[in-house]
């Protein structure tokens, strides 16, 4: 394990040297960081630890991003996560996958109270359909694991939230 400073991310590329498999789950909340802090993370962070784990060997480069992502979006969330899809496919990896969950069911030390509601809401309407508007974090962790495990689907593969589920779950 490795700490490293995100601002001086290229003083830390030893860190990112000798491994296969890449896993980024890196992101903040707009509210956290502002606009600009949330833009830093999300997109600049990721795309360049993505970088620099190809510059060090990495052939394959696991992303969670977010269902909806598009970098033609109006929405500043939406857009930042399709911009950083591409720019991850864009390093070259010899295999990439990227993972788009919808709301992401797990216990937050931080407060907040609409993420919480909502989480409340789409824990009961995952009885009735589990796959459909949310997912465990658990099951988008064992699905990063599998899809590094397995052979892939061509040089990019884009699992939306019912394969997430699926493949977490296999």
């Amino acid at each position: 394990q490795a700490v490293v400073d995100f601002e001086r991310l290229s003083e830390h590329a030893a860190a990112f040297q000798g491994h296969d498999v890449g896993f980024c789950c890196l992101g903040t909340t707009r509210a956290e960081a502002g606009a600009d802090g949330f833009v830093r993370v999300d997109r600049d962070y990721v795309a360049r630890a993505a970088e620099l784990a190809r510059a060090g060997g990495c052939r394959h480069f696991v992303l969670q991003s977010s269902r909806g992502a598009n970098p033609r979006s109006r929405f500043l969330y939406l857009r930042v996560k399709g911009e950083v899809e591409n720019l991850v496919q864009a390093v070259g990896f010899d295999r990439c996958t990227i993972l788009r969950p919808a709301v992401l069911l797990c216990k937050r030390q931080e407060s907040r109270p609409m993420e919480w509601v909502a989480q409340q809401f789409l824990g009961i309407v995952a009885r009735f359909s589990p796959t459909a508007y949310s997912v465990p974090v658990e099951t988008v962790a064992r699905a990063m694991v599998a899809s590094a495990l397995q052979p892939g689907e061509g040089k990019v593969e884009v699992l939306e939230n019912g394969a997430i589920h699926k493949l977490g779950k296999a």
